[in-house]
């Protein structure tokens, strides 16, 4: 791992009557448009679900990171992320983050352990680190047998 600070860059360029193409070093660009709460077309990437997505995304690296230094075996994770827009004190901005995670572990595996490993990838993700929202965590591991 590199020296902290680190830096990310994204771009976003629009004609007055277009999407929006968001680019970054490297990366596939992609469309983004408003959601359809917004009177967007819904058919693209907002930066509304871009964000929760960021959160999901966060969540399972930080899970798989953490898991590997603990040599937790695992098969599969999903993380379902709602992210709660509202308005607080006349100010518009996300209050709560809903995670719903779901890990498949092999037989064997302690459960507890898994559960206390995914509390740690909540607590340690640098994105909902960064918000002002509650997260919340609901999670479910599956012990194969």
């Amino acid at each position: 791992m590199q020296d902290y600070p680190h830096h990310y860059r994204a771009t976003a360029n629009a004609a007055a009557d277009a999407n929006v193409e968001v680019t970054s070093p490297g990366l596939a660009s992609i469309e983004a448009a408003p959601p359809t709460e917004f009177g967007g077309p819904g058919d693209l990437w907002s930066p509304e679900t871009l964000l929760a997505a960021a959160v999901a995304n966060c969540f399972v690296l930080s899970f798989r990171a953490i898991a590997r230094a603990s040599k937790l075996e695992w098969n599969a994770l999903t993380c379902d992320v709602e992210a709660v827009l509202d308005r607080e004190d006349r100010v518009t901005k996300f209050t709560r983050i809903n995670e719903r995670v779901v890990l498949d572990v092999p037989a064997g595996t302690d459960p507890k352990k898994a559960r206390r490993l995914l509390d740690k990838a909540e607590q340690v993700c640098l994105i909902t680190n960064s918000m002002t929202a509650e997260v919340t965590l609901e999670a479910e591991v599956r012990v194969a047998g």
